[in-house]
């Protein structure tokens, strides 16, 4: 997708109020990435929702972003938080956990804002990821003072399982970035969300 095209589905999610919004593109060269995620904050602060770095540390402190996500191989747990907390308060460190209870226990030791398991079901974007049991986003939240998330397949048709098991979100790209309705989309998740 070119700068422009990008530049408009995300305003139209924005539209419809996610909760956050992640800057999240495998195949960018640095340069790109700056000029792309840049862009986007600039479009998120303007619509009051948070913009997140998937995986780079660097370019969301490059950029000031509201926070980063960090896989199993993106670097140390709590040099990233200590990173986020010297940039200004209130940086989210949100943290793939899969199908691992262990790395949720040391993701919320070391600080993280959220904790994400998934794929909860069969994903377009990572068809090979190995499904999460449900019963950890449930766990998650009694055991763990942070979020809850759900990632991997998750659509409109299949949220209210995810948040009925204990998520406090959602990740979702195919469904809402490719839904005719942008943001009736991202403003549905919402509606469910709040229930």
């Amino acid at each position: 997708m070119d700068d422009a095209s990008l530049r408009e589905r995300v305003a139209l999610v924005l539209a419809g109020r996610p909760a956050l919004m992640q800057y999240r593109d495998k195949n960018a060269s640095a340069s790109q990435a700056r000029r792309r995620a840049a862009d986007l904050l600039a479009l998120c602060r303007a619509a009051g929702v948070p913009l997140i770095v998937n995986d780079d540390l660097a370019l969301a402190l490059d950029i000031d972003a509201d926070g980063v996500h960090l896989g199993r191989d993106d670097g140390n747990l709590s040099a990233a938080r200590r990173a986020l907390d010297a940039q200004g308060e209130g940086r989210i460190l949100g943290v793939s956990c899969y199908d691992e209870w262990s790395r949720a226990e040391a993701a919320a030791a070391a600080g993280a804002d959220y904790v994400a398991f998934g794929a909860m079901f069969a994903s377009p974007t990572k068809p090979a990821a190995r499904r999460a049991p449900f019963d950890l986003l449930g766990r998650a939240r009694r055991e763990l003072n942070v979020a809850v998330a759900a990632i991997g397949g998750v659509t409109l048709d299949n949220a209210a399982t995810v948040f009925a098991a204990g998520a406090d979100l959602v990740a979702s790209i195919s469904d809402v970035f490719g839904a005719v309705d942008p943001t009736a989309r991202a403003a549905a998740y919402r509606a469910l969300r709040q229930r």
